[in-house]
Formats: structure tokens, sequence, C-alpha cells
């Protein structure tokens, strides 16, 4: 049989699974809580919100408990399955310019279908709900979204020669995860509605199985696993030399300006995406708050224009990176982040909430283009190194902007609602300010920000 190397059909089933999960899991674990916590069954078709003026009726107080509770314990198991995966993201993607880009996309695929099957039978059989720390423990021992988003990345790089077609297709696999995950978290109430808990997380089991069937025997792999590899398993010893060595030796033994550009894209990246991230994920919070007050269709159609933040930002980059350097492009996509989260803080209408959408639809920008210049700087046999700091950064970064956000805006959600997303647009300075000093030094001439393999290579020769 013949195999491809079109790997963006994975990206998109598994995207699509994972996000239509997400908010059922949290759906579903606030309507467990409100039945067992008070004996009573779970109204749906409830008004009641904290936008409500009698804040003293029993069913307010009630709800106000339950999203209580639900919060910690969805924070819980962020953090159970947050800690392994990033361990494991490390060691499968680092480990795959050696054994195969394959085992960084099958392996979070067979987590996820283990995973939606323990959630099947939670949901058919009301098992505890204790039971779900398992099975998001499990989902992050294979690695979950940060390996296999890590593994794709790689796989893309591997496959394309041309460095204007490695940014293209980059910034494809950053459309296809906006736009599908956007998709996929607004049919999950429709899915809900229609066939109930256990019929969806069924359904994405499937899902997750064809996705394995096409990794394992229709996905061609880019890298050949040496014969040295078919022979005896080796030792613990020497599969942990193997499996740290492609990182160590990414920083260990580049040549200096090579090193310093790779840790600077790299802390670019992690602060915008902090900065970035951790503003968003406030959008809900702050248009359920007064004097917004949204319920959940203006909410719906929110998350629905967000999304073609996704296909903005990736005709910005196809249009852009014709006729401009990829830094001058994430230069645009941070100017554009800055004025979404300002006129956000200053949002106090509907019309003005829905136009906040206009002045970010660049901000997803940076993201595949810092990808795409890391990639760009080191040689094709550290893509799965400079990937897996990536996807590790990307988890961890991720991880801790939420937390951080959400206490931030907890404490001062009483007195100026906006007050983080003013906070969010001065973080963006950070990388701002970074690529300028990157762009105003010019390493001695050398505009380092966009080394292509060839360039790296005579500067290493120069610097040895």
């Amino acid at each position: 049989m013949r195999k491809v190397l079109c790997v963006e059909p994975v990206i998109f089933i598994y995207v699509f699974a994972f996000y239509l999960t997400s908010p059922l899991v949290q759906q579903f674990i606030y309507r467990r809580l409100w039945e067992e916590e008070f004996n009573s069954t779970f109204i749906s078709n409830s008004n009641a919100s904290h936008c409500d003026q009698n804040k003293s009726s029993p069913t307010y107080i009630k709800q106000k408990k339950v999203q209580e509770k639900a919060s910690v314990l969805n924070m819980q198991l962020d953090l159970t399955g947050a800690v392994p995966s990033l361990i494991v993201a490390f060691v499968v993607v680092a480990n795959g310019d050696r054994q195969g880009r394959k085992k960084s996309l099958v392996l979070p695929s067979i987590g996820a279908l283990i995973s939606n099957i323990c959630l099947t039978a939670i949901s058919y059989f009301s098992l505890s709900l204790s039971i779900l720390f398992a099975v998001a423990f499990i989902s992050g021992l294979s690695g979950s979204m940060a390996t296999f988003l890590g593994g794709g990345f790689a796989f893309i790089a591997d496959v394309c020669h041309d460095e204007k077609q490695k940014t293209t297709r980059i910034a494809v696999v950053d459309l296809i995860y906006g736009i599908v995950s956007g998709l996929a978290g607004l049919s999950s109430g429709y899915f809900l509605r229609g066939t109930g808990f256990t019929w969806t997380f069924l359904t994405v089991s499937l899902l997750h199985a064809v996705n394995i069937i096409y990794i394992l025997f229709l996905l061609e792999d880019t890298v050949g696993v040496s014969e040295l590899q078919h022979q005896g398993p080796a030792s613990y010893k020497e599969v942990l030399r193997e499996t740290f060595s492609g990182v160590y030796m990414l920083f260990k033994t580049a040549p200096y300006k090579k090193r310093i550009l790779i840790i600077v894209l790299l802390f670019t990246f992690m602060t915008y995406l902090f900065a970035a991230f951790g503003g968003s994920s406030l959008f809900t919070l702050y248009e359920l708050d007064e004097p917004l007050c949204w319920n959940e269709v203006y909410i719906g159609y929110g998350a629905a224009v967000f999304t073609s933040v996704s296909l903005t930002s990736f005709l910005g980059v196809y249009l852009f990176s014709k006729c401009l350097k990829d830094i001058y492009i994430v230069f645009i996509g941070i100017f554009s982040c800055i004025g979404g989260m300002v006129m956000t803080a200053f949002a106090k209408t509907t019309l003005l909430m829905f136009l906040v959408r206009v002045p970010s639809l660049l901000c997803m920008m940076p993201v595949p283009v810092l990808r795409s210049m890391l990639s760009k700087v080191v040689l094709p046999g550290e893509q799965g190194a400079v990937f897996a700091c990536i996807a590790c950064l990307e988890v961890m970064t991720g991880t801790i902007s939420l937390s951080v956000f959400n206490i931030v805006y907890a404490a001062t959600v009483a007195w100026f609602s906006g007050f983080s997303f003013l906070l969010s647009a001065g973080l963006c300075l950070i990388p701002l300010s970074v690529l300028c000093w990157l762009l105003c030094t010019s390493w001695n001439g050398e505009d380092l920000a966009l080394l292509v393999p060839e360039e790296v290579s005579s500067i290493e020769s120069v610097d040895s």
C-alpha cells in the first residue's frame, strides 16, 4: 500500500476530537457535582447566573458553590495531566530525530482513545468522578496535545525543504488548529443535546481509532530508523543518553551565536504565548460579567468570530511572507495583539466587544512564524529537539498563564475588570523589546532572525 506524507488530516481529526471532548468534560463534571452534592436533578435551562439581581435565591447560591467546586476540580485535572505530558513530550518528540515522527503522533492518539473509552464508561455506568484523575494521568502519560503537535510540526519541518514553504505550511497547521478547535467547541453543544454524553464520548473514541489506523498504515515516516535500532534493546543508560542527547547537544555544541539565537527565540515565543493566551483565556469570564452579561448564545457567537482570527492570521502570514522578513511579520502580530487587548479592557457594550476582534485579526501570526524561525535556525537532524523544547514550553507557559491571569482577574475584577487585559498588552512589550534588540544589533551585520540552514552552517564554520 502506497503511503503518504500528508499529516494535516491527522492533525484535523485529533484537534477536532480533543476540543469536542474538553467542554463536554467540564459540563459533565458540573452536572455530576450538582446532582451528587445537592441530591437534585440539574436544571439545564436555568437562567441563573452571577448577573442575576437576586443573588440570595437558593438556585443561585447552589450554582455558585458548584461552579467553585467544578473550577477547582478542573484545575486539579489539568495539573494531573500537564505534569507527565511535559516529560513525555520532551522525551518522545526529541527522540523523533532518531526513532521517527510517527511515535509522537500515534502515542497521544492511543492515550486519547483509552481516555475517551474510560469517559464513556464513567458516563454510562455513572462511575465516581475520582476516576477522572486516572483518566487525566493516562492522557498525560501518552503525551497529550503537546507531544502530538510537537511531532506534527517536526514532521512538517522534515517534509518542507523550501524555507518559505515551511513558514506557510506551519501556518496552515495553526490555521487548522484555530478553526477546528472553534468548530469543535461550537458543535459540542449540539452533540450533547442530540446524543448525550455517552454517545458523544463514544463518537470521539471512533475518531481517534480512525486516526490511529491512518498513522500506522497510511502515513509514511519522514525519518528512517537505522538497523541498529532494530537490534536488541539498549540499556536504560543508553536510552536516557539518546533521549536527552539531542536537546543537550543542541545547546552544548552549537556555536555561541546560534545558541544565543535559539534561547532568544524560545524566550520570545514563551513570553508572547504567556501574554496572548493568558489574556484571551479570560474572554468568557469577562463576557459573563456585568455590564455585558452575555448568555451562552452570544458567547458562542463570540467564539465563532474569534475563530476567524486563525484564518486572517494565516492569510496575513501567507501574504506578508512574500514581501516581508519573518521578524517583521512577528512585529505586526504583536501590535495586533496589543491593540485587541487594550480595546477589550474598555469594551463595555456588546457591539464594542464584537469589534474587539478587528484589531486582533493578526494576533496569531507570531506563533507559527516563531516556530518557523526556530526551525530554520537548526539543522535537519535537530528538528525534533527544537520542537520538543517548543512543545514543553507551550504546555508549561499555557498552564502557568492560565493560573496567573485567573488569579489577577479575581483580585482586580471588583475595581476594574479590564486590568488583566491591560496587563496582557503590557507583557507583549517584552517579546517586542527582545525582537527590537535582535533586529537593531543584527549580530555584526548578519540577520540571524532569518537564518536558513545554509547560513547556519557558514556561521558554524566561522565560529569553529
